[in-house]
């Protein structure tokens, strides 16, 4: 099953480290790692998205808790939370496939950020499905290059940080 838990870190040289060390360590798989500094420049904020059973995600939770760079973590899976990624996607603009790149972008919602002679390079953000589903829409147009963010998520409601920060 696929969790998405977040983690309140000190913001010091080597917490990445010591975290990335702790799921490979134990042979646990990151899909997906994003991490920013937070309103306190002093914390950071990480989103890790990875598989397993129950067992697995509280062992992974358990561990994550003993690490000393730790503040607070939170596994979303289950709970109301909103849940966005970013993905650049380069895509070939021949004069045959223009006006369906624009139209594909415009339908979901997408900007295009950098135009050249033949190619389009489109920016779009909403959640990891949304993408998902623009990149299988312009897979026939000629896709050449395509970044992901992974997913970056905040709790619904009064569901957060608050006592943390």
């Amino acid at each position: 099953m696929r969790h998405t838990i977040s983690v309140l870190v000190e913001n010091e040289f080597g917490v990445l480290s010591r975290i990335s060390g702790l799921f490979s360590g134990r042979g646990f798989n990151i899909e997906s790692l994003s991490v920013a500094p937070t309103l306190d420049p002093t914390t950071s904020r990480m989103t890790i998205v990875t598989s397993g059973d129950d067992q697995v995600i509280e062992q992974i939770t358990k561990q994550l808790h003993k690490l000393i760079d730790t503040i607070k973590v939170i596994d979303f899976t289950g709970e109301d939370y909103v849940e966005r990624e970013m993905a650049l996607i380069k895509v070939s603009a021949e004069d045959s496939s223009r006006a369906e790149a624009l139209r594909i972008a415009d339908i979901f919602r997408a900007k295009i950020v950098d135009v050249t002679p033949r190619s389009y390079t489109i920016e779009a953000t909403g959640s990891p499905q949304k993408i998902d589903a623009l990149i299988e829409i312009l897979r026939p147009i000629g896709i050449k290059e395509l970044v992901r963010s992974g997913p970056v998520v905040v709790g619904r409601g009064a569901k957060g940080w608050r006592s943390a920060e």
